[in-house]
């Protein structure tokens, strides 16, 4: 005995849509932004340096040296903190990307007031300020490639 297939049925669950991946996971978008705005501050550390900036802080009438450590660990753990937990919660609910990109951008662009009222020379405000600016950037940009390539 012979079965014979009705023309034109097809399976009778449809097939899901295939889903297009970029790969931008989130180790992927959070080690190189961490990375990046930490080279980025320290090419503006040296140029600083270059340029004669005393690159000390004072507060509470105590100067603190700008070191390169200081500025790596100014640079990455902020953002693989505040990012990493915002891509944590986009597990749960994806709007924490726009909205952590709004905070993290602002928080970083609020911090420019530590600098400006610090009473350091130009040279060093003008640094620090930069880095802060740079730091907000990479966090936006970071979670920007995640949110459009997840």
């Amino acid at each position: 005995m012979s079965s014979s297939a009705v023309p034109g049925s097809g399976p009778a669950v449809p097939a899901a849509p295939s889903v297009h991946r970029s790969g931008f996971t989130w180790w992927k978008v959070l080690v190189p932004g961490a990375v990046g705005a930490a080279v980025v501050n320290l090419i503006v550390l040296a140029v600083a340096k270059l340029a004669g900036a005393s690159l000390v802080v004072v507060d509470g009438g105590q100067e603190h040296p700008i070191t390169v450590g200081g500025v790596i660990g100014a640079s990455v753990v902020p953002l693989v903190v505040g990012t990493g937990a915002a891509l944590v919660m986009a597990l749960w609910k994806p709007v924490f990307l726009r909205v952590a990109q709004y905070v993290g951008g602002g928080l970083a662009l609020l911090s420019v007031a530590g600098p400006l009222s610090s009473g350091s020379d130009g040279g060093t405000v003008a640094a620090l300020s930069l880095m802060h600016i740079t730091l907000g950037v990479a966090v936006v940009i970071t979670l920007t490639l995640h949110r459009r390539h997840r």
